[in-house]
């Protein structure tokens, strides 16, 4: 047996998992859940044993469900299985310390059960239990039509959880994740969302009106119908978002990146656009464009035709 000590996290990996063998990358192992066992054993602070003839780092675990781990640390889906390999993927998730795909797991578990800890039943009450802990997870849970509002929720993750018509208003969310979120007709009134992450979620007709989403990332969110009036979205990120029909009437774009961005209909009325990012932007048919403050934006290729003054 040899040592090995990895550095560069795009190194592949080769892994024996009870005699089933597989490859993957450190970038993998690391990143997804960098708490668990295996971000650990890869991290370059500990030495592995690797078999010196093939190269393969052993793990004494059974293999069977080890490809939907690496799934889950490359895509963050939770498999569909039935209820005793649900079980067995549990232990095996237990084991490696991932806790994003144990919650999933458990919420895959009890769906459709009523009054379970982690199913549909979650109430406010149950929420404000679990931010009593110092990391919260609540990824892939059906949280639909529940009320956080004022809710100290910063840095909670929420990553593909449904929060359709859920009540955020006046939350503080900094630093939440909301990564593939279903999050159509919420309520995001007044909530503090500096620097949360909502790539590729769907907010559909949400209200975010007066919400502080300085440095947020919205990459190809769905925002349409949304309402951001009066929102902070300085140095935001909306690259390829769709905003067909929002209203982002008294807005502060100052700096933001809509390279991009589809803004078919979208209300830009009083809106701040200084040293916004808005180069290959679809401005057709924008309403109340040119009254905006444009001090140092970055039109180049922008499609103005039918923009309003």
């Amino acid at each position: 047996m040899t040592h090995l000590r990895p550095h560069a996290s795009s190194s592949m990996v080769r892994l024996n998992i009870g005699g089933k063998k597989f490859c993957t990358t450190i970038d993998t192992l690391t990143q997804s859940e960098p708490e668990s066992m295996l971000a650990a054993m890869f991290s370059g602070r500990h030495t592995v044993c690797q078999d010196s003839d093939e190269g393969y780092v052993f793990v004494d675990r059974d293999g069977k469900h080890f490809r939907h781990i690496l799934n889950w640390l490359r895509d963050g889906i939770i498999p569909t299985l039935n209820d005793s390999e649900y079980s067995e993927l549990l232990r095996e998730a237990e084991y490696y310390q991932l806790i994003g795909l144990m919650d999933g797991i458990k919420s895959a578990l009890n769906k459709g059960k009523e009054n379970e800890e982690m199913g549909t039943e979650l109430t406010r009450i149950d929420i404000i239990k679990c931010i009593q802990s110092e990391k919260v997870r609540f990824r892939g849970v059906n949280l639909s039509g529940i009320d956080l509002s004022k809710l100290d929720l910063s840095y909670v993750d929420f990553s593909f959880a449904c929060l359709k018509n859920a009540f955020f208003s006046r939350a503080n969310l900094q630093c939440a994740k909301f990564k593939d979120v279903d999050a159509e007709a919420s309520i995001f009134h007044n909530a503090t969302l500096r620097e949360c992450e909502f790539t590729g979620a769907n907010l559909r007709g949400a209200l975010l009106a007066g919400a502080n989403l300085q440095s947020a990332n919205l990459q190809d969110s769905i925002l349409i119908d949304c309402s951001f009036c009066g929102a902070d979205l300085r140095s935001a990120h909306l690259q390829t978002a769709d905003l067909t029909n929002a209203n982002l009437e008294g807005a502060n774009l100052e700096g933001a990146n809509l390279k991009g961005a589809k803004l078919t209909n979208t209300n830009l009325k009083g809106a701040n656009l200084q040293r916004a990012y808005l180069r290959r932007v679809n401005l057709r048919d924008t309403l109340h464009f040119f009254s905006q403050h444009l001090e140092g934006a970055k039109l180049d290729g922008a499609n103005l035709l039918g923009a309003i003054r």
